[in-house]
């Protein structure tokens, strides 16, 4: 179970700071695009996210995008960005995250990925041997998948929450998280 369980969450990519992750030993940080920095429907990143990473570059944290998503949305979030990215990148399988990261410079200490799901985005950063992040969905989809996936999600993040009582609680439901999507 350990293998689902995120490493650290957070409300938003925002609160992911350049001095939080220096602070951690992270150097490489490893991102998932749809809902996890923007919504499936945001073809190009606002200012916000440039200026978030722009921030994460004059610290000296490395970015790249690993998206499962395909290449003509990712290129077209990237096209201002110009960052290391990976499309079609089959997580939670960890070849691709590890690829990345050895790309980058990174190892499995100052590596970290950070994504909105449990089931792609933290268990290929664990099975890569690395940290994961997780946040909220953006806009959370109500298919029946996934509505089923966000249970299963729930049910894991209870037991984490038990161990880790002062994270900030992300479970999709939650007040915490409904107040903070709004705004």
């Amino acid at each position: 179970m350990a293998l689902l369980q995120p490493n650290r969450t957070f409300l938003s990519y925002r609160e992911v700071s350049a001095a939080l992750l220096r602070e951690m030993g992270i150097e490489v940080l490893l991102l998932d695009i749809d809902n996890t920095l923007a919504p499936y429907e945001q073809p190009e990143p606002d200012e916000q996210i440039r200026l978030w990473l722009q921030s994460l570059a004059r610290a000296g944290i490395r970015a790249a995008f690993l998206s499962n998503n395909h290449g003509e949305r990712v290129e077209l979030f990237n096209k201002t960005l110009a960052l290391p990215v990976r499309y079609d990148a089959h997580k939670p399988l960890p070849r691709q995250a590890k690829k990345m990261m050895k790309r980058l410079g990174g190892n499995r200490k100052n590596t970290a990925l950070m994504g909105d799901q449990i089931f792609t985005d933290v268990l290929c950063a664990h099975l890569a041997g690395i940290r994961g992040f997780l946040v909220p969905p953006i806009v959370d989809r109500t298919d029946r998948g996934t509505r089923f996936k966000r249970r299963m999600e729930r049910k894991i993040l209870k037991r984490y929450y038990k161990k880790h009582t002062d994270a900030p609680d992300i479970r999709v439901g939650s007040p915490l998280t409904k107040e903070y999507i709004k705004t």
